[in-house]
């Protein structure tokens, strides 16, 4: 068989199993009808929420497919649809198996802690291998059909834009029902969260759907393959008798599907007794595939003859996203003193929860710098620049596992939601409780591997970017290279100021519903009357719909005027710039809204003392906090990864047409 085919055996592989995982969880039966009921609010919210976004992003894939084929060719146009498509797959499949899994995860959880874990974890895992396995099998098919790895940026291109849209337009919709649900139930009206007479709770767990699995999944796939391609591109320039330089990337990725399968099937099959800890099993799944990951790289750097420096580019990449996992949890887990610390200070109220937050959030970007900037340097003089794009494939190689631990979140706390709503006894809810508890931590811990992997993954396409348009370097003290540098530095913060400021004008929106709702729906509050969960859901659709497209211009625009107003040397500022300030920026907003989340469960688990529980001052304090750090880690955050590398991937499809 042709080397160039196993990595394309090895994603149907990953997407059968996805496709096998899947039916075992839909084959189950719900026999709880309310729980049913509500589940099918849910269900019924996200699809049509994103066959409304697919509407309006097919318009936008025609339009650039027919610019691109105007501009390169049928072939650069043909690889960008495959790209929209794929990506547009990925987080679709995984939406609707998460929205199929959380009323099942909550009856699961009737049997045993185990057994809603087990469940959960299954639904995580179709979201992570249909990811990798139709990342991987995408490019392959194309290198294999055409035999050129630029193609793979227009590939690129193509999942770039469509997970800006959907981690954008997911993110504004989730938190401006979150943020509105929290403001005018838990704080004005103190009823509990995920309480059934919340007009607005629905239309939250559709947003965990949208944005953290449809979302999460579109901006993982368009890193996962950028990274690939980027090493691919930087491999075709290493002198060597063979093509073994472009596959490596390639089959380095293979590897780590089956390494994840493995370890799935051991997570799920080894999990046993009734009493667990779903983040130790977890956390222990996702060593055993790195350890893996080690013994293949380094057989394929032995059998292909490559030089020993590629192994530990690779594995360096390993460490720092696990190291960027460690400090994530670190800031933002309430086992650890920062969020403990946060919870106490919150005694005297909102604002000095919110400074502080803020604080630490901003002191936490320390370790992930200090950790991608050692990583390029050691990757550096290992392995040159295509040793820094290998650092990039080693940190998403266990994509395959790692995703799958953090799409296990938004299903946990559908689950608890649903217990909670559909009157479940208090040990189901308890069950499903803890393991959303861990849920929010693997769901931060990654948010930090999402940004870390964007940081490395825009570096390699840089550094492309500079090989492509022929820069062997960037004269800073050139003027249109200041004004591109500044471009760059400032478009991080307009391109959050948009989001975070449609999540404040939809929340707003959304709060008066609520009030509405509570004020003329008689019985309402006292739990006699059902409220009108579809108007609220309406809110958040078409806010998000609203709102997606602006920020996702100014992310394709930008590069394109700089181009050609300044040129591409400050292109290349404006892509250092964006990069640093980007990166920065993102890690500061994740830990501070996942800090400020945690504090509040803190303090809601009553660990500050006697009365300073649920309903307590100090609680709504922290409540005012984690609705502040709601559109910070959930959608301006997690946003700002795309936006670095699209705008990559558009100076580099620039830089190629010149």
């Amino acid at each position: 068989m042709d080397l160039i085919l196993l990595p394309a055996v090895i994603g149907v592989l990953s997407v059968l199993l996805a496709g096998y995982l899947g039916w075992k969880i839909k084959t189950l039966r719900v026999e709880n009808d309310k729980a049913n009921r509500i589940a099918s609010y849910i269900h019924r919210g996200a699809l049509t929420y994103l066959n409304k976004q697919y509407q309006i992003l097919i318009v936008f894939v025609l339009v650039v497919a027919s610019l691109l084929y105007l501009l390169y060719g049928i072939g650069f146009a043909a690889a960008f649809v495959l790209g929209a498509l794929l990506s547009g797959i990925s987080g679709n499949v995984g939406m609707r198996i998460a929205t199929t899994a959380n009323v099942r995860t909550t009856q699961a959880c009737e049997k045993s802690i185990t057994e809603g874990f087990k469940l959960a974890f299954s639904s995580g895992s179709v979201m992570s291998l249909t990811v990798v396995g139709l990342g991987v099998l995408g490019i392959t098919l194309i290198y294999w059909l055409t035999g050129n790895v630029n193609l793979g940026f227009a590939f690129g291109f193509g999942a770039s834009s469509i997970a800006l849209f959907a981690r954008v337009g997911g993110g504004i919709y989730t938190k401006a029902a979150d943020v509105g649900a929290d403001i005018a139930g838990k704080v004005e009206e103190s009823i509990p969260e995920d309480d059934p007479r919340n007009p607005a709770v629905i239309a939250d767990q559709v947003g965990d759907n949208v944005g953290d699995v449809a979302g999460m999944g579109a901006d993982l796939f368009e890193s996962y393959v950028d990274s690939i391609i980027a090493a691919m591109m930087l491999g075709g320039l290493v002198i060597t008798s063979s093509d073994y330089p472009i596959l490596f990337p390639l089959l380095v990725a293979s590897a780590g599907i089956l390494s994840s399968i493995i370890s799935i099937l051991i997570v799920r099959v080894g999990v046993g007794g009734k009493e667990i800890d779903p983040s130790k099993i977890m956390n222990m799944g996702v060593l055993f595939t790195g350890i893996l990951m080690i013994i293949a790289t380094y057989i394929l750097v032995y059998w292909m003859n490559l030089p020993i420096g590629y192994f530990w580019s690779v594995i360096i990449g390993l460490i720092v996203g696990i190291g960027i996992g460690l400090s994530t949890e670190y800031y933002t887990s309430y086992d650890y003193n920062p969020v403990r610390h946060l919870a106490e200070v919150s005694e005297s109220g909102a604002a000095t929860n919110i400074i502080y937050g803020m604080a630490l959030g901003m002191w936490s970007t320390l370790p992930p710098i200090l950790l991608v900037s050692g990583g390029i340097y050691l990757s550096y003089c290992l392995g040159g620049l295509y040793g820094i794009a290998l650092a990039a494939v080693g940190m998403l190689s266990t994509l395959g596992i790692t995703l799958a631990t953090d799409t296990y979140g938004p299903v946990a706390d559908n689950a608890a939601g649903i217990a909670e709503m559909a009157g479940y006894p208090k040990k189901v809810r308890e069950r499903a409780e803890r393991l959303d508890a861990v849920g929010n931590t693997t769901a931060a811990i990654g948010k930090g591997f999402a940004i870390g992997s964007a940081a490395l993954t825009a570096v390699a396409l840089f550094v492309s970017y500079s090989q492509v348009s022929g820069l062997s370097k960037i004269d800073v003290l050139e003027t249109p290279v200041v004004i591109g540098l500044f471009i760059g530095g400032a478009l991080p913060f307009i391109f959050s100021s948009m989001a975070l400021r449609a999540v404040g004008i939809a929340a707003a929106e959304m709060v008066e519903e609520v009030r509405r709702q509570f004020k003329t729906i008689k019985g309402l509050a006292k739990g006699k009357a059902e409220p009108d969960y579809e108007k609220c859901i309406g809110i958040s659709t078409h806010a998000a719909l609203r709102q997606m497209v602006g920020p996702g211009l100014v992310a394709i625009l930008t590069p394109i005027l700089v181009w050609f107003v300044l040129g591409s040397e400050a292109v290349g500022g404006l892509l250092a710039g964006a990069l640093v300030t980007g990166f920065l920026l993102a890690v500061f907003m994740a830990n501070s809204g996942g800090a400020w989340d945690n504090a509040k469960k803190y303090v809601e688990k009553g660990m500050l003392g006697k009365g300073k529980g649920k309903g307590s001052e100090v609680h709504k304090a922290t409540v005012i906090g984690d609705t502040v750090g709601d559109p910070f880690k959930d959608t301006a955050g997690p946003s700002l990864n795309i936006l670095i590398k699209l705008m990559s991937i558009v100076a580099l499809l620039l830089a190629m047409a010149h």
